[in-house]
């Protein structure tokens, strides 16, 4: 399955081409230039949201938010990346109306969106979002590493940039003998939650910490707030090395890591390498439920490991009917396929066809 930054997405056969016509508006595509369809006509619904969450995939839900306001006059949505910890709880209190979170529903928190919606939570991913290595490191161009030495630098095990690891794994590469700096996230983070399970999976030995949305305790280390603010940090501070969706660190212009996968491959992150891991992804959810499990460990030749998906949270019936409407309008959009095709040129990778029917299907169902 191959993910292309042109907009198109070869080797998924994607569904037949909805028709074109606009409701609430005659623009067909105001405000984007990605090439996608506005929305399509009977996927409009008037009403207001507010949602908060993951700043992974703010970028995805401005173009979106964008287009589909355009072309659904009636509509008003807030998106705010607040984080994806901060965007569960305020689901949960009743402060959004869905959330976006880069990780799941924990088991104890899904019996608290069920109290709140008075009926089953769902965890729709929506956003494939590659995680990059960034850095900073003068000199250092085109940098590969392996699961057991981002582990030990992250675990501050490996603490200068000419250490005999880096080296190993990167032979005519300039290394200066600089401290390193790794910068986490400081706020609650779904990204900070499939980075350090991507460390948990494939090198246990030499990271010994749980996975998390908080960043574990760990000798050193610098905290960034939100997803630009890292990259921000990056950018600004040599000899600094961090995570962040590929969005990000493109729209940053950051220098990249290749990272090495269960092959042996050490794999340039692009859109098409992303999305041939999650070809080995599976659904692990119940129902119209629709937790994903990641193969960090996959063997699929040229695949990049280091991927997220982003889910939407959202109640299955919405105490409000009106509110449940203007949500299952909105993800109609996003789970459609020509708004899927917006991610590509955005940094994301769009969903493989397969998950994005089932995505659609349970949100055909939300009311």
């Amino acid at each position: 399955m191959k993910f292309q930054r042109s907009g198109l997405v070869a080797g998924i056969a994607l569904t037949a081409t909805i028709a074109l016509t606009a409701c609430g508006s005659d623009n067909n595509d105001k405000g984007s230039d990605t090439g996608a369809a506005a929305p399509s006509a009977g996927t409009c619904a008037g009403g207001t949201l507010t949602a908060q969450g993951s700043s992974a995939q703010k970028n995805a839900m401005d173009e979106w938010i964008k287009a589909y306001t355009a072309a659904c006059a009636d509509a008003k949505i807030d998106y705010q990346g607040t984080g994806s910890g901060a965007g569960v709880k305020a689901f949960i209190s009743g402060l959004a109306d869905f959330a976006g979170s880069d990780s799941a529903l924990k088991d104890d928190e899904q019996p608290q969106a069920d109290a709140k919606c008075g009926s089953p939570a769902l965890n729709l991913p929506m956003v494939t979002g590659p995680i990059a290595v960034v850095y900073n490191v003068d000199g250092a161009d085109g940098l590969q590493l392996s699961p057991s030495t981002i582990a030990k630098i992250f675990a501050g095990t490996i603490t200068k940039w000419d250490d005999p690891a880096i080296k190993a794994e990167n032979a005519d590469a300039k290394l200066p003998s600089a401290t390193i700096e790794a910068v986490h996230r400081s706020d609650e983070s779904g990204t900070t939650d499939n980075f350090t399970k991507y460390l948990s999976k494939t090198a246990e030995k030499d990271w010994t910490f749980d996975h998390s949305k908080v960043w574990p305790a760990t000798k050193g280390g610098t905290g960034a707030p939100k997803s630009d603010g890292v990259a921000a940090k990056i950018k600004s501070t040599p000899n600094t090395i961090s995570y962040v969706e590929l969005s990000f660190a493109e729209n940053s212009s950051l220098k990249m890591a290749k990272v090495k996968n269960g092959a042996g491959e050490y794999t340039e992150l692009t859109p098409e390498a992303a999305g041939k891991a999650i070809e080995g992804a599976t659904v692990k959810g119940t129902g119209d439920d629709l937790k994903l499990d990641i193969d960090y460990n996959t063997k699929t030749a040229g695949a990049y490991p280091i991927v997220l998906a982003t889910y939407e949270i959202v109640c299955t019936k919405y105490a409000d009917a009106a509110k449940g409407k203007a949500v299952q309008g909105f993800l109609k959009y996003t789970a459609s396929a020509e708004g899927q095709k917006k991610l590509a040129d955005l940094g994301y990778a769009p969903l493989p066809e397969t998950v994005r029917a089932k995505v659609a299907a349970s949100v055909d169902k939300l009311s």
